[in-house]
């Protein structure tokens, strides 16, 4: 399927594919269930566990950091590693003190489930729902929707959207016409800002996916001898791209998480 259509592996389908054949027909796919006319998609099941995953990471180590002075374990240890350093080293210097601390269960919610959602790609008969461009744009919007709130929270409605734009030294008579005008600009800033959120976190899961399929897709598509030289260099290709794979899905959780904080941080602190 590779060579035939690469983009296969990384587009949304009504099945799952099955890591090795099972059932007396020797099934490869499981077709996922239609409810009321509503079809249930693969990146629908992905978001559902990467969800599931962050769940059980967050709630079993806040309840263990409550009932601890000290964590103990190497897995509580590490979560709470990440933990501190998105809220010391990301939301409090993008946002400001302490007042950043209420907006920490947004961004480690949002850091895990971009982290999980990136990593369930790399095992057999999975993907990653983050090269889904509807995926992303939600998440955007998700945290479009915490940029509105903390600055209407801060501000008001109206301050909110005073403080879009900056002061400019101009005489007064100058100001009613460049005022209006730096609005429009700042709103379609703020809403360009976003939709480069979605397109960044999207864009980079989606390409490293396509690459991998098409380096597998030389196998099939190698014929005779060449295949005894193929097979073995798409191999190697593949391993060695999915260590970076593995890279990049932390680095655009990082990368998405330090963003949010950005936003949030200027809608909170007026020009």
């Amino acid at each position: 399927m590779a060579a035939h259509d690469p983009l296969a592996h990384v587009v949304d389908h009504p099945t799952l594919e099955l890591p090795w054949p099972v059932g007396p027909t020797y099934q490869l796919e499981l077709h996922l269930p239609n409810i009321l006319g509503f079809q249930i998609t693969r990146f629908m099941v992905m978001e559902l566990i990467a969800a599931g995953l962050a769940l059980a990471v967050l709630i079993p180590t806040v309840r263990h950091m409550r009932r601890n002075a000290v964590t103990k374990g190497g897995f509580f240890n590490a979560i709470e590693a990440i933990l501190l350093f998105i809220r010391d080293q990301v939301a409090r210097p993008a946002i400001g003190g302490h007042g950043a601390d209420k907006f920490l269960p947004y961004l480690w919610t949002a850091f895990f489930f971009v982290l999980f959602s990136n990593l369930l790609g790399m095992f057999p008969g999975f993907a990653s729902s983050t090269g889904n461009i509807n995926v992303t744009a939600v998440l955007a919007l998700s945290t479009l929707g915490v940029v509105a709130w903390a600055g209407i929270q801060e501000y008001g409605v109206a301050g909110f959207f005073k403080n879009l734009v900056p002061h400019v030294d101009v005489p007064k008579p100058l100001n009613y016409f460049f005022w209006p005008l730096m609005f429009v600009i700042e709103l379609m800033g703020l809403l360009i800002k976003h939709l480069v959120l979605a397109v960044r976190l999207f864009a980079n899961m989606f390409a490293g996916h396509v690459v991998l399929a098409v380096i597998l897709g030389f196998i099939v598509a190698a014929q005779g001898w060449l295949f005894y030289l193929v097979a073995p260099a798409s191999v190697a290709g593949v391993v060695a791209l999915s260590l970076l794979e593995l890279f990049v899905a932390f680095l655009q959780a990082y990368v998405f998480t330090f963003l949010s904080a950005i936003f949030i941080g200027s809608a909170v602190h007026s020009h």
